[in-house]
């Protein structure tokens, strides 16, 4: 990962964020997108310029203004040089039973999760195919497996992982392009997964039979980007087995 240059969407807090560090430890230069959350970003890049001055910046975009999208990548280019990877991680995620859900969560679930990754690979895709770079999407266990009351979101997520071969394809040879498909790991923060008996359930799902943890995808981003040059089109789960362990 030495000199190579890494964006990663929604980078500033949770998952993102162990993705953004276990990339900084490995030697990149980090981009750490955000929306609202620029104080949390502030502060990571200031960590890790800490570690390594001018190795990582911040860059806020709201990622459904899609005409903003080209910008980003130009931020990112303009101060490292160059782009070799994308991480398509930002994410909304909230239940949407089919009685309830309405237009504006569609525009913001398929928005997010979707749409976004989509048009950031077309405004990225020049500068990756010159570097010979890569994509990773953190897709969900969920768009093979739906989660009941959660519709547009298992929707979407199905959305990214067929987006993410398609992309593969589209982008072969020179851009790589894979997912990672994260099951029981970090907690949402809404009120109903505060619920014990709700995450002692789910855990009980899993084969290993606990939680994963950020830095579990944050170690297989790392894989695809740096140790994984002939694979492409590949969706890891990690899941502690739980999408073989329906019932």
């Amino acid at each position: 990962m030495q000199g190579k240059t890494v964006l990663v969407t929604g980078g500033a807090k949770r998952v993102g964020a162990a993705i953004v560090r276990r990339l900084h430890a490995a030697g990149a230069n980090v981009a750490i997108h955000c929306r609202a959350s620029l104080y949390d970003a502030l502060a990571l890049r200031a960590e890790l310029n800490e570690q390594r001055p001018d190795s990582a910046i911040t860059v806020q975009a709201d990622l459904l203004d899609i005409a903003t999208l080209p910008r980003v990548i130009k931020e990112v280019v303009q101060q490292f040089g160059h782009l070799d990877a994308l991480v398509n991680n930002a994410s909304s995620f909230y239940p949407t039973p089919l009685d309830q859900m309405t237009e504006q969560q569609w525009s913001d679930l398929l928005g997010t999760n979707l749409k976004a990754p989509l048009f950031l690979a077309q405004a990225a895709a020049a500068e990756l195919r010159h570097r010979h770079g890569c994509i990773v999407n953190i897709v969900d266990i969920h768009a093979e497996l739906p989660m009941h009351g959660h519709l547009l979101y298992n929707i979407a997520k199905s959305g990214l992982a067929g987006l993410t071969r398609s992309l593969a394809q589209e982008m072969a040879p020179q851009v790589r392009v894979n997912g990672v498909s994260p099951g029981v790991n970090l907690w949402p923060e809404s009120a109903e997964w505060q619920d014990e008996e709700k995450r002692r359930k789910l855990i009980a799902h899993t084969l290993l039979k606990r939680a994963g943890d950020p830095d579990d995808i944050a170690k297989t981003v790392k894989f695809l980007i740096a140790d994984a040059p002939y694979i492409t089109g590949q969706i890891i789960a990690v899941d502690g087995g739980r999408s073989i362990n329906i019932f």
